[in-house]
Order: structure tokens, then C-alpha cells, then sequence
């Protein structure tokens, strides 16, 4: 690699750079100890192809025979069909500035990205393609689905790099738009806060439940510790990141900080309501956690879903 990356702006800064390849190189270390061998167990193709027909044999799914193949040949036959292998895998990643936010080691923005990563990787390991769409108030950079060892770089530095948009998230745009651009059944991760647009009057819910219908949709929280728990820190001023004045809080109250935890508790409801409403799988991603493990855990549950199903 050479000693500095392009980005739609230029060079990056060698800060920025050096932080691009820190979350590059950790996201090839999770590939290779956590997420091995879980992906392709848990998507199998997003369709099947007709293979043949054959002659019955006990144990069939009945629903499978050809009956017009078994009137004609006095027997009775049924259809076998081959799953399709190759995947297309689309990220929609949130980059509106609130996910800049971070009080650990990533912000929210930069564990967005490892995500990113990580799917990316165990998806192109797989022969699987992969894009990516950014959004704020308004959808932005799309990189089409594709191939190649230096897409994980691409993407992982597109995200991290990306000009934060002041204003929250429009997520029903973004919706809508990509369910124009995705014509093949795609598995998509919906990578956010879904702190932007919880009023009434910004529901997002009827585009994913519309997106949900044709792919298969799954939405990642991006939560930073401190936005549901107010740590016992005495007198705490906060600058909003969106701007505004200044907010003080007095974090030693136990009052407080219980006020604080249940309006957290009641946008995690309100989220997770709108989720279940458009039938989407969801799991958390937070930042002072390690990173790979909610996805695997969320492969292992599909997995063994998939098991269960008649």
C-alpha cells in the first residue's frame, strides 16, 4: 500500500489515515479468529434455481411434484432445484454527524465502519458481492455491488471518511431510494443510531417494511454507553454535537440519572417498535463492547432458526 490513501477530497490527513488502517487491520483480525466458517452456514443464496425433474421417491416433499411431468409419464415425478450460491450484500451506513459521537475507543461512526468491514470481508471471502450506500439528510455516496481484495479498504475508509451532514439522518429517503436501485434480492445491513427522525411525522417504518418485503433487511444500533447511562460524575456539561446551548446535568443525582436511563429506555422502545412493525431482524452494536461478537451471535441465531424450520 502506498504511504498515503486517496478520498474523494484528496490525500487524507495522516491521522485519519493512520486511523483507516488501524480499523482495517483489526477488522482482518476478527475475520480470521471470530467469524470463520459462521457466514456462509448462516446464507445460503438468495434464491434457488429449477434443476431437473426426477422420479419420486418416499420421503418428498409432495409439494414438490410435477404433476403435469407425472400425467404424461404415468408416474410420478417431482422437481429438484439448485440453490443459488452468490450472494449481493448492500450496506447502508449512517454517517450524519450524531455518529461521531464516542466516549470509548470507537466512535460510533468508526465502529459503523468495522462493521461494514467485517461483513464485507466474510462476504467477499465467500464469492459474495458487495456495495455500500451513505446517507444523512440526504442519500450519499453509492458504490454498486461488486468484487475485489481492495473493496474492505474502500469501504471501511468511504465511511470513516465521509463529510458528516449536519441535520438528522433522512433514513425514509435512503430507504426508498435503495429500493429502486436493488433490483436482485440482496441481504442488506442497515447500519445506524436511529437516533434521527423518532417523531410521528418522520416514520420510516411503511419504506423498510416495503424494502423488508423484497430483501432481507437487517438493522444494526449503533449505541454509545453513555447515551443510555450517566456515569456518577458530579456536574457534567454537554455541548450538543448537532449545536445549541450547552446542557448541564447533574450526574451525582440518582434522580437524574434515572431520568436519564428511562428516556434512553424509551427510545430503544420506540426504535424497536418501529423495527418489529417492518418485520426487520435487529441487533445492537455498542461501542464499548467488542465489536465482532453481536454478529456473531446474530449468525448463530439465524443459523439455528434456520435449523428449526420445518
Amino acid at each position: 500500500m502506498s504511504s498515503a490513501v486517496e478520498s474523494r477530497g484528496g490525500l487524507l490527513a495522516p491521522e485519519i489515515l493512520a486511523r483507516v488502517k488501524q480499523v482495517h487491520l483489526r477488522t482482518h483480525r476478527l475475520v480470521n479468529t471470530a467469524l470463520a466458517g459462521s457466514y456462509r452456514s448462516t446464507f445460503r443464496g438468495t434464491g434457488i434455481e429449477f434443476e431437473e425433474v426426477r422420479p419420486y421417491v418416499p420421503g418428498d416433499d409432495v409439494r414438490a411434484i410435477d404433476w403435469k411431468v407425472s400425467a404424461r409419464a404415468g408416474d410420478t415425478y417431482v422437481k429438484t432445484y439448485r440453490e443459488e450460491r452468490e450472494l449481493t450484500v448492500h450496506l447502508l451506513v449512517d454517517t450524519a454527524l450524531p455518529m461521531d459521537f464516542g466516549t470509548q475507543r470507537w466512535t460510533k461512526r468508526e465502529a459503523a465502519a468495522q462493521l461494514a468491514g467485517l461483513v464485507a470481508m466474510v462476504a467477499l471471502r465467500n464469492q459474495d458481492r458487495v456495495g455500500l450506500a451513505l446517507f444523512g439528510p440526504q442519500p450519499g455516496l453509492h458504490l454498486p455491488a461488486g468484487k475485489g481484495s481492495r473493496k474492505v479498504l474502500r469501504l471501511i475508509r468511504e465511511v470513516i471518511t465521509a463529510p458528516a451532514s449536519d441535520g438528522p439522518s433522512d433514513l425514509g429517503a435512503m430507504l426508498e431510494a435503495t429500493e429502486r436501485v436493488l433490483r436482485r434480492r440482496s441481504l442488506v445491513f442497515l447500519v445506524s443510531d436511529f437516533l434521527s427522525g423518532l417523531e410521528e411525522e418522520d416514520d420510516w417504518t411503511e419504506p423498510l417494511a416495503r424494502l423488508a418485503r423484497r430483501h432481507d433487511v437487517i438493522a444494526v444500533r449503533v449505541v454509545d454507553p453513555l447515551e443510555e447511562e450517566l456515569p456518577p460524575a458530579g456536574l457534567v456539561t454537554f455541548t450538543p454535537i448537532t449545536g445549541g446551548p450547552p446542557l448541564e446535568a447533574d450526574a451525582a443525582s440518582r434522580r437524574v440519572r434515572a431520568a436519564w436511563a428511562e428516556a434512553a429506555e424509551r427510545r430503544r422502545a420506540a426504535i424497536g417498535s418501529r423495527l418489529a412493525r417492518a418485520r426487520v431482524e435487529r441487533f445492537d452494536l455498542r461501542t464499548e463492547r467488542d465489536l465482532a461478537e453481536p454478529l456473531v451471535a446474530f449468525f448463530r441465531r439465524r443459523e439455528m432458526a434456520r435449523r428449526r424450520a420445518p
